[in-house]
């Protein structure tokens, strides 16, 4: 009888195994999503021809530009609008 609980116990242990491992596959195989201005300026890295630490300096400035001229561009939000108090409940009639 101990024999089949330990069986039991290490099957089942093995498929929690294989189940995390899954996982954490899955997680790692699924593409990371860049933002549009990632990718515009890896571009124009690859254009100039860079590579390494010049690349992530040209990378890291070419996104505080764009994300900067996105903000600027971008429509102005409307102020929030002060809230009127809600009018008195009118009385309750008997």
């Amino acid at each position: 009888m101990k024999a089949i609980a330990t069986i039991a116990a290490s099957a089942l242990l093995m498929i929690s195994f294989g189940a995390a491992v899954a996982a954490k596959d899955a997680k790692s195989t699924t593409a990371s999503v860049h933002s549009p201005e990632s990718i515009e300026c890896s571009k124009q890295a690859d254009a100039k021809g860079l590579h390494g630490k010049e690349r992530k300096e040209f990378r890291a400035k070419c996104k505080k530009e764009l994300k900067a001229k996105a903000t600027t561009t971008s429509a102005p939000t409307p102020s929030p609008t002060p809230k009127s108090e809600a009018p008195p409940a009118p009385p309750k009639s008997q």
